[in-house]
């Protein structure tokens, strides 16, 4: 607000609405429409860019991508419902749900999972998908039943940030793709044939792949995003996506690169199970959906406890522990039921917390809100059409920012290591792995031998399934570097430690704090110069 002269400037008292607190009316809609905007990009991109074309994409009609963008819309909204309201297990002590401000949405980690499935078969890969899928989230259900210090130790911090490092850089690679437009055939540039331009030469003002205009529409969206995040409100901060993407779709449109043929051949309305897909369970791919699992419940944990802390509440205790149980009983439940809706899995999103803290709003009516618009949206089949008629360029360039952020997400979280030798062991050889594999992808294809029997074939399927996918390799080795490798320090220096009360990096000062203070014995000085000499 401007500042008017002869006014007193009074000091922002805007209330705070907590999960349960009465609100009005129109506040609940203004705020369910602005957590709306906020993660509508994010859950339409995934489902976009996995039924597209491309080796490793379904390469499905417009009809059926059409009703895939609309299940993932409702189921979205759907399991967002659960989250928010939170259901008691009859006599016992268990819940479904979280009881907080929570909205769910496809989750990006399922994309390399699903690729990687897609890529070994040629009929009823995404019924393979689901299946697979659906068996995997077991595991979130099992786990949610465990005391809560245990889930704590199965996930340490050094795991978490190595495997969201390696899916946000493996899922950056698909972002350029159709940023530079599509990873269909005509990727390849032929020289002849229907896939001379992108998508194919019969779209209106068609592109050659990696030509100037589709490098300008992209680059309309990425830059339009970082120029709001340096001059925009807060609310448009929050938003920042949409208005991206938005922005782009006003200039394909003025270069008459969007084709609403899709749009007026779509139904007004559809719902679930419009379409079938035949399930089926894909041995090699349990591995990396079980991965995706693990991953699903890292962030689901790191979502409800910033949730609870921007909603007021504690950060501690049985209430607190509660809301885990049911957060993650509810996200595996959502991998069940979206694969039996035809959906890749959901889980809650992290950028309604954000929205929470600047808005202090964090009143579950107003989730209530975001979640019916979810479901509204992925009722009426035009909407659905009218985001699969966004050029892929557009798409493309939304993207890469949204993908990069998962990988920086990975990066917060190694930050608050303390970094020791075995911290850097750990960290660089699960990376080296992973990059690796993403940069040079066929790289373990030729070590394995071949087997005319079917059950040895499958096993070396699923073993080079491992290690051709970068984000499950980093997750097992880090898992196990962290099991196997020693701690640095010395019984001398852990007796020091406990004296000084000292951790984090100021255990690196240690010996300096000592001098200071009190002498050293000569077996702690023993101990310290040992330190030094291995370090050296």
């Amino acid at each position: 607000m401007p500042t008017i002269p002869f006014i007193t400037k009074k000091a922002n008292r805007s209330p705070f609405y907590g999960p349960d607190d009465d609100i009005p009316i129109l506040v609940t809609i203004l705020m369910g429409i602005q957590h709306f905007l906020a993660v509508i990009g994010g859950i339409i991109s995934p489902t976009i860019m996995i039924s597209g074309a491309g080796s490793s994409f379904l390469n499905l009609d417009e009809e059926s991508r059409r009703y895939l963008v609309s299940a993932s819309l409702i189921c979205s909204g759907l399991m967002s419902l659960v989250q928010i309201v939170r259901i008691r297990i009859p006599k016992t002590r268990y819940f479904i749900g979280a009881g907080l401000l929570q909205i769910t949405g496809v989750a990006f980690s399922n994309m390399p999972a699903a690729q990687a499935i897609i890529g070994n078969m040629y009929k009823n890969a995404f019924g393979a998908v689901l299946g697979t899928q659906m068996i995997c989230a077991l595991l979130s259900i099992g786990i949610s039943f465990l005391p809560p210090r245990a889930i704590r130790k199965l996930f340490p911090k050094i795991v978490m940030g190595v495997v969201l490092i390696s899916i946000g850089t493996s899922l950056v690679s698909s972002g350029m793709k159709n940023w530079a437009g599509g990873a269909g055939p005509c990727m390849s540039r032929p020289t002849s044939g229907n896939f001379v331009l992108c998508p194919s030469i019969s779209a209106p003002n068609a592109q050659p792949w990696g030509g100037p205009v589709n490098f300008a529409l992209g680059a309309s969206v990425f830059f339009t995003i970082i120029v709001i995040e340096l001059v925009g409100s807060v609310f448009l901060k929050n938003i920042s996506v949409v208005i991206g993407l938005l922005i782009g779709c006003i200039i394909a449109a003025g270069v008459g690169m969007f084709d609403n043929s899709g749009i007026l051949a779509a139904p007004v309305g559809t719902f679930l199970w419009v379409k079938h897909f035949k399930w089926s369970v894909y041995g090699p791919g349990i591995i990396p959906f079980l991965f995706v699992q693990l991953d699903m419940i890292i962030e689901c944990l790191g979502d409800l406890t910033a949730a609870s802390d921007v909603s007021g509440l504690p950060l501690e205790g049985k209430t607190f522990e509660e809301r885990c149980q049911g957060g993650l009983l509810a996200d595996g439940i959502s991998g069940i039921f979206s694969g039996l809706a035809t959906s890749m899995g959901v889980v809650t999103f992290s950028q309604n917390n954000g929205i929470i803290a600047v808005t202090r709003c964090a009143n579950r009516r107003a989730g209530i809100v975001c979640a019916a618009l979810l479901i509204i949206c992925g009722v009426f089949g035009k909407i659905s059409a009218a985001f699969l008629a966004i050029p892929s360029p557009l798409i493309g360039g939304m993207t890469v920012y949204l993908f990069s952020s998962v990988a920086t997400s990975g990066i917060r979280i190694l930050g608050y290591l303390d970094w020791t030798r075995r911290d850097r062991v750990i960290v660089a050889a699960s990376l080296a792995l992973a990059l690796g594999v993403s940069l040079v992808p066929n790289w373990f294809t030729y070590v394995l031998p071949t087997f005319g029997n079917e059950a040895l074939a499958g096993l070396m399927e699923a073993i080079s399934t491992v290690f051709s996918t970068g984000y499950i390799i980093a997750g097992i080795m880090s898992i196990l570097l962290n099991l196997i490798l020693p701690y640095d320090n010395t019984d001398a220096d852990d007796e020091i430690a406990k004296r000084k009360k000292v951790g984090g990096a100021a255990r690196v000062l240690m010996d300096d704090l000592n001098v200071n203070k009190k002498p050293l014995t000569d077996e702690e000085s023993t101990g310290s110069t040992s330190i030094d000499k291995r370090s050296i």
